[in-house]
């Protein structure tokens, strides 16, 4: 099975490649869009973790694979990125939180599948490369993933050089959010998946929604008007009314998994 999937409030979805250092080919990359398909509907599923089994989160494209593209015709290929396309929206467009869970490698699309979670936490070992260019292709797919995570210039800079970045390095530009010890890295995700099921999960939708609207620059009529219109239909839902009364009971809120 190359993906395995693990439901409960949160849930985990591992590659399960580690002889090959989970690089995914044409069936893990269907595996994955089924999975985060089938869980963002699972009403019981409040967080998602992708993680990597054995050494690697994910060393990128299968070579094998690749090869196989060198050969094929342009529609062949064209089809092919389109469902890697697919899965990598479906991953960033899930409405539930998600953290990438980084160990060993992100090399390539490893890279993109870290960049398209909500979070990612890593592992003080692990790499970083955008190394398309070493085969001469290029990280088109996964490109956007990475600017709207590091920004365009650092996102150049990495794709162009195709240089190996560690953990400290990806933390200070803005690749993954926090850097664990190897051996604190389950701990740290459980701790950061416990703070997530704090919040109300419509509200969490409603912020992946409303933020995926929003870029950096001049806030516009257009952009103020959407914020007002979205906290104004938010403010009047039942999860909202129960939030505030939960609040002021000083009792929890009753989407807080019960321990």
């Amino acid at each position: 099975m190359t993906v395995v999937v693990e439901r409960g409030a949160v849930a985990r979805v591992r590659m399960n490649r580690p002889e090959v250092f989970n690089a995914f080919d044409e069936a893990m990359i269907a595996a994955l869009h089924e999975a985060f398909t089938a869980l963002a509907e699972d009403p019981a599923v409040r967080v998602i973790v992708l993680e990597g089994a054995g050494k690697a989160f994910s060393a990128g494209a299968d070579l094998q694979w690749m090869q196989r593209a060198s050969t094929a015709s342009q529609e062949w290929n064209l089809q092919d990125a389109r469902r890697f396309a697919g899965m990598l929206a479906a991953i960033q467009q899930c409405p539930k939180p998600t953290i990438a869970r980084v160990q060993g490698v992100a090399l390539g699309g490893g890279v993109g599948l870290t960049c398209a979670c909500d979070i990612a936490i890593a592992g003080e070992d692990a790499k970083f490369a955008v190394s398309e260019a070493k085969f001469g292709i290029l990280p088109a797919v996964i490109g956007p993933y990475v600017t709207n995570a590091v920004g365009k210039r650092q996102a150049l800079r990495l794709a162009l050089t195709t240089s190996r970045i560690g953990a400290q390095e990806a933390l200070d530009i803005g690749l993954v959010q926090k850097v664990v010890p190897l051996d604190g890295l389950d701990s740290a995700v459980d701790a950061m998946a416990a703070e997530l099921l704090v919040g109300g999960p419509n509200a969490q939708r409603e912020i992946k929604q409303l933020f995926a609207q929003l870029e950096v620059g001049p806030i516009t009529d257009e952009v103020r008007e959407l914020t007002a219109q979205t906290i104004s239909r938010v403010r009047s839902t039942d999860e909202a009314r129960e939030g505030f009364e939960a609040f002021l009971a000083k009792r929890p809120a009753n989407w807080i998994p019960k321990a």
